[in-house]
């Protein structure tokens, strides 16, 4: 078992690179060498294969057979995979949240909706949206199914800045809006349905585009 420190470096060393690859600073299919990583964080080999496996987790990187890890290249199916177990974990976990939704994670939420509405490009775009999931779906109290939902995230974050980050243009997502206004009302079922949908609908939006196929 590692160490406190090495804990974490290697929370430290994930995070960085994650950033790296969701924005394309690290391009798929580039090898990840321990090495080099090692040598940049100034951390031992441990913590930065423990940050490889997390990565693996999130789907943004995968080992190769005695050849260490390398970023997952884009693939389709595994977007359409992402949105759909989204679209089901989301919906699960929203409906366990609605009951400790208060007017306080109502606030929460309608300020990422603002902060998205205003946001100058897809990185703090999805930023705005990601919090705006959180602040909603946080109050399921179940850890377990919030961490597997952050890590779908990630990787639906990484097809997103691919498909828009050259063609972005400030929008407001009225889907969002129909949730925050069904959970006013307590109209559970519905912020749920429209929760699902809409997180199918951008998994479509992603797939639409021609920018993944020639990543």
């Amino acid at each position: 078992m590692s160490s406190g420190v090495e804990e974490t470096h290697s929370a430290r060393i994930a995070r960085i690179l994650t950033e790296r690859i969701v924005l394309g600073e690290i391009p798929p299919g580039t090898r990840l060498r321990q090495d080099h990583i090692a040598a940049e964080f100034g951390a031992s080999h441990v913590p930065v294969r423990e940050a490889f496996r997390q990565l693996q987790t999130q789907g943004l990187a995968e080992a190769l057979p005695r050849r260490g890890f390398r970023v997952t290249k884009f693939d389709l199916a595994e977007l359409r995979e992402v949105a759909e177990m989204r679209a089901s974990l989301e919906s699960l976990a929203l409906r366990h949240a609605a009951p400790n939704i208060t007017s306080k994670t109502l606030e929460e939420a309608e300020h990422a909706i603002r902060h998205g509405e205003t946001a100058e490009n897809v990185h703090d775009w999805e930023k705005a949206n990601r919090q705006f999931h959180r602040v909603i779906l946080s109050p399921c109290q179940m850890p377990r199914l919030l961490r597997t939902i952050d890590d779908l995230h990630m990787a639906s974050a990484r097809f997103l800045f691919a498909a828009w980050r050259r063609e972005w243009e400030t929008r407001t997502d009225h889907d969002h809006l129909r949730i925050l206004e069904a959970l006013r009302k307590g109209q559970t079922d519905f912020a749920c349905a429209t929760l699902s949908q809409h997180v199918g609908r951008i998994g479509k939006r992603i797939v639409s585009r021609k920018i993944l196929l020639t990543k």
